[in-house]
C-alpha cells in the first residue's frame, strides 16, 4: 500500500502541473476568449449589470463555469475587459480622423462627426446605462468604464491640440478643458437625449453634420490665434 502510495504521488503532482498548464493555455486562446464576450455582451445588454448572472453568461457564450473563470476573475472584470474590447469596435477609425489629411477644420470637422455617431451608436448607450445603474454601488466599475473609452479618445484628442498649439496653429491654454468643450459642442442635443431614453432611434450623418460643423466653428473661434 505504501509503495503505491508513494508512486502514485510523483504521477499526481505531474497530472496537476500539465492541467495548470491546460488552462493557462486556454486563457490565452483568443478565440474562446471572444467567444465569452460576445456571450456576455448579449446577457449584459438584455438584462443589465445587476441582473446578468455568471451562468447566464456560460450559458449564452456556450462555456464551462470552469473556462470563464479562466478567462475572467469575475462579472465585474468580464464587464470591464467587454468594455475594453468593444471600446476598438467602438472608435474604430475616429482617432484616425484627427491625423488624416486635410485642413485642421475638415480634421476636427471628421472627428466630430465620426464622434458623435458613435457615441449615440445602440452599443455605446447600451453600455453607458449599465454603468450609470451600478455606479453608486461600484464607483470603481465607473472608473474602469471611463479610463477604457472616453479617457482614450480625449487623450488623443488632447494630444492633437498640443500639438497644434505648438504648431502656432491653434492657442489653446488647457488642452484637457479644450477636448471635453469640444466634445460637448459635437453631441450638443442628441447625446443625452439618447442616453435617457428622450430619443430611441440613432441620428444619421446628416442629423450630426450641421451640429459638428457649428461644434468646429465654435472651437476655432474661441482657440484660433
Amino acid at each position: 500500500m505504501t509503495e503505491e502510495t508513494q508512486t502514485d504521488a510523483p504521477r499526481t503532482e505531474l497530472t496537476d502541473d500539465a492541467a495548470q498548464k491546460r488552462r493557462h493555455a486556454a486563457g490565452e486562446d483568443p478565440e474562446k476568449r471572444l467567444q465569452i464576450l460576445e456571450g456576455a455582451w448579449k446577457i449584459f445588454t438584455d438584462q443589465g449589470f445587476d441582473a446578468a448572472s455568471m451562468n447566464g453568461i456560460c450559458k449564452a457564450a456556450g462555456v464551462s463555469k470552469g473556462t470563464l473563470y479562466v478567462y475572467f476573475q469575475d462579472k465585474e472584470d468580464l464587464f470591464v475587459a467587454l468594455v475594453e474590447h468593444k471600446r476598438a469596435m467602438f472608435f474604430r477609425g475616429i482617432v484616425d480622423r484627427l491625423a488624416g489629411a486635410g485642413s485642421l477644420e475638415e480634421r476636427l470637422l471628421a472627428y466630430a462627426t465620426g464622434l458623435s455617431l458613435q457615441l449615440n451608436s445602440e452599443d455605446v448607450i447600451h453600455a453607458q446605462r449599465i454603468v450609470i445603474s451600478v455606479v453608486e454601488r461600484m464607483p470603481e466599475l465607473g472608473v474602469r468604464f471611463y479610463d477604457a473609452g472616453a479617457k482614450h479618445f480625449l487623450s488623443c484628442l488632447q494630444d492633437v491640440l498640443r500639438r497644434e498649439t505648438e504648431a502656432g496653429n491653434l492657442a489653446v491654454p488647457d488642452p484637457v478643458l479644450a477636448a471635453a468643450q469640444f466634445v460637448e459642442l459635437s453631441t450638443t442635443g442628441i447625446w443625452r437625449a439618447r442616453l435617457f431614453g428622450r430619443r430611441v432611434d440613432e441620428p444619421t450623418e446628416a442629423e450630426v453634420l450641421p451640429i459638428a460643423r457649428e461644434a468646429v466653428r465654435m472651437f476655432l473661434a474661441a482657440y484660433r490665434p
